[in-house]
């Protein structure tokens, strides 16, 4: 009789907690199609009743929710069927170990529980999809004649913007969004996007003018241009030999100085022949009668950079160029990482190779500021790349569109002249001086240069007129 009320008691429970159970299953549903506002659309039930099949805008992250919702129900009606079986069976004891009353309303309590927490977090997925939508709306590429070639950039960054790392690196993720993103705000082939923040971007505080002092004194460019190849050593020896006409000059200099104001500029001065990357085809000649006037010419120009109270930084490897402005990793495709840290670069025609490799579009929007040292000069017609291309001008070195002041050379006539400093001699005897008078000199660091030169030595024997 005992155990007969037992039972009866157990069965009860049991009912009792199935009902609970299929009411929670139940609310549950009922709950997330309402939190939802109507978003599921049930289709065609497979195994269970409660195998949900939804298509909903928060994408693979809400579906994964509602497949976690969907097991639970099914192991809740399980348990629920295997209940019901041993209801029928006079298995006491079974049924004692597998519907003890507390251990199941603890794991109602916790499925209860987890449901409501998956409901919360499908809301917040919901939100979220609606907000991306609100801006995946506004992605659409604007036709705006101002910039005609923003649709065709776009087309290019979905075919290949996996080709360079640094396309990530500023953020693009492979959307019209990201796209339109980088072509607006890190190039400048798009429109700025009207729902970008953008008083929120970085604006570069620009420092107070210093002003320039004349500076006598080597040693500090001495210590900065550093001895590791041949060639510097030799540019080195050069300087501290010359040292003293340079502190005379700056003397000179700061007198005539005195009532001017010269702004302090930012100067790159970036060897590129000397690079590895180049092959520094010089550094290995310099004592064994290699070429040496590049290097006399830039040894020069430092001193004189320096001695005229400019801000130097000096390069002589890729990485260092790379450094100093601004590259961001990857292949070169991408501008610079900010405005362009100098007022002038000084470089050579492997330099401005290498810039136009690492620099991506910022070289052609900072071209003005480069001087190029070209030591015997680029004519126009090489110069201008669609003329020469157009007249069969073959060359490695020109096509690079500047104006021929940016082109430094030893021979003034259509670019800028830049030359060497000579060393004075001190003459004490006239003999010495009308010597001078009556010399020439000839330069040249092959003899096949100077091989075809015998008309000018026939004009330099020629006595003079009334002599």
């Amino acid at each position: 009789m005992c155990a007969t009320n037992i039972f009866t008691l157990l069965f009860l429970s049991f009912l009792m907690c199935r009902i609970f159970v299929a009411g929670i299953g139940f609310f549950s549903v009922c709950f997330l199609v309402t939190s939802l506002g109507g978003q599921l659309s049930p289709k065609r039930l497979r195994d269970s009743p409660f195998t949900i099949h939804t298509e909903v805008q928060g994408g693979l992250e809400s579906r994964g929710v509602l497949r976690k919702i969907s097991d639970m129900l099914e192991i809740i009606l399980k348990r629920i069927d295997t209940l019901a079986k041993l209801s029928n069976t006079s298995e006491s004891h079974r049924l004692e170990e597998l519907s003890s009353p507390v251990g199941l309303m603890e794991r109602i309590q916790a499925i209860a529980q987890n449901v409501s927490d998956i409901a919360v977090r499908m809301d917040q997925i919901l939100q979220k999809s609606k907000s991306t939508d609100g801006i995946v709306g506004q992605c659409e590429v604007p036709k705006d004649p101002r910039y005609p070639d923003c649709a065709s950039k776009v087309d290019w960054m979905r075919a290949r913007w996996t080709s360079d790392p640094c396309y990530a690196f500023y953020g693009v993720d492979g959307s019209d969004c990201s796209f339109l993103i980088y072509l607006s705000e890190v190039e400048w082939f798009c429109p700025p996007l009207p729902w970008r923040n953008h008083s929120s971007q970085s604006t570069v505080s620009s420092a107070p003018e210093r002003q320039a002092m004349v500076r006598s004194d080597l040693g500090p460019l001495l210590e900065q241009l550093g001895s590791g190849k041949e060639s510097l050593s030799f540019m080195r020896r050069r300087m501290r030999r010359l040292t003293t006409q340079w502190a005379v000059a700056a003397r000179r200099l700061h007198e005539h100085l005195l009532t001017f104001q010269r702004p302090q500029k930012r100067v790159l001065v970036h060897v590129g022949f000397l690079t590895e990357e180049s092959g520094d085809v010089f550094s290995p000649k310099v004592l064994k009668g290699g070429p040496l006037g590049e290097m006399v010419q830039w040894a020069d120009i430092l001193a004189a950079l320096h001695v005229l109270g400019h801000n130097l930084k000096i390069s002589v490897s890729v990485k260092e160029l790379q450094g100093f402005l601004g590259v961001p990793p990857g292949r070169g495709s991408c501008p610079l990482r900010g405005p362009l840290p100098f007022d002038l670069i000084y470089t050579d025609y492997h330099g401005l190779q290498q810039m136009k490799q690492h620099m991506g579009l910022s070289l052609k929007k900072h071209k003005c500021h480069i001087r190029v040292i070209d030591t015997f000069g680029t004519e126009p017609a090489y110069n201008h790349e669609e003329y020469a291309t157009l007249h069969g001008y073959r060359t490695n070195w020109g096509y690079w569109n500047l104006n021929g002041r940016q082109y430094m050379t030893m021979f003034r006539n259509d670019h800028a002249l830049i030359g060497s400093l000579t060393q004075h001699t001190l003459l004490t005897t006239p003999s010495w001086g009308l010597w001078l008078r009556n010399s020439t000199r000839q330069r040249g660091s092959a003899f096949k240069m100077t091989k075809s030169t015998t008309w000018l030595w026939s004009m330099v024997k020629r006595p003079a007129c009334g002599r």
